[in-house]
């Protein structure tokens, strides 16, 4: 997000605009709780992580007392248009905001890449090499001792990075939301690699995979299979859960540019009147999507790289 802060700021600058940066997302915007932005204030912070203006999840802007707040703070402060940056939940922010008048812009900000009709959403190719720099510590320890590495990833709904981060990490089995699997599939799964002379595994799993054989009532899925395959004695199981050492640390390259070109096409589109739409990146090239798109399914899992999965564990 400071990438993306930074390219808005100097980028609006360039056209003439006076930037301005609310803090802690809805709820700031709520508060009133703004502060001036030009080039300098934003210098030094493409390498960091996380997001200088901070944020938070917004309660009060999901009331009608909350919602009549913001928009009456948009009109004290004389704002023209807001670019709004985040997931799923503060893009439809910005679409309500849009449906009362406010002109606004989104920029898709997602590990979990579950944002319709767009390739990529930033802080994704972060969150995946962080993902695979840990399978590649965890594997010399599952080598060297002979054992089976349950590591559970982020993805309530959305087995995006279990997915892409078990293909590029090279795990023997990754489960997702998308795919139903029981415990003793899971099982049988790890003893015929064991069978094909396999001495260790690697099992990726998305936060919000559930056994179809048993109701989790609250139990990490992680700890659920861990526990299933020492229960079922075939090697010996350790589980490592990754949690937010995902959504942190600096950001790769690819995010920044990323970050940096979605930015400057939102305000661009700002200043020239268009909202509306949030920036998507479609294959290389950063296009106008109706926030609108956001009541449609995304179709970032792709089932035909997970049966790859299967056959290169092979």
């Amino acid at each position: 997000m400071n990438a993306a802060i930074r390219a808005a700021v100097r980028c609006g600058t360039d056209l003439g605009l006076e930037m301005i940066g609310i803090r802690r997302g809805f709820d700031g915007l709520i508060e009133g709780d703004s502060l001036p932005l030009d080039n300098r204030a934003v210098g030094g912070i493409i390498e960091r992580g996380g997001t200088i203006l901070r944020t938070a999840r917004s309660a009060a802007f999901l009331t009608p007392e909350g919602q009549k707040r913001a928009l009456k703070q948009i009109r004290r402060h004389s704002l023209d248009g807001l670019i709004v940056i985040g997931g799923n939940g503060s893009l439809r922010g910005a679409r309500w905001l849009c449906e009362h008048g406010v002109k606004a812009v989104g920029i898709p900000a997602s590990i979990d890449n579950d944002i319709p009709r767009t390739t990529m959403a930033m802080g994704v190719d972060t969150a995946l090499n962080t993902v695979v720099e840990s399978l590649n510590r965890i594997r010399d320890t599952a080598i060297s001792h002979g054992r089976a590495f349950v590591v559970e990833v982020m993805g309530r709904k959305s087995g995006y990075i279990a997915l892409m981060g078990g293909l590029a990490g090279g795990a023997e089995v990754v489960l997702i939301p998308e795919v139903p699997l029981s415990l003793d599939e899971i099982a049988t799964t790890v003893a015929d690699g064991l069978r094909r002379g396999k001495r260790h595994s690697i099992i990726v799993v998305a936060e919000g995979f559930s056994p179809t054989d048993r109701p989790l009532d609250g139990e990490l899925s992680g700890h659920a299979v861990a526990a299933h395959l020492e229960e079922f004695g075939t090697i010996e199981t350790r589980l490592t859960i990754l949690g937010h050492v995902q959504r942190g640390g600096s950001p790769t390259a690819f995010d920044r540019i990323l970050a940096s070109r979605l930015a400057a096409a939102a305000v661009s589109w700002l200043a020239r009147g268009e909202t509306g739409v949030f920036a998507g990146l479609d294959r290389d090239k950063v296009v106008p999507v109706p926030l609108a798109a956001m009541d449609e399914k995304p179709e970032n899992v792709d089932l035909d790289l997970y049966r790859l999965i299967s056959v290169l564990a092979h």
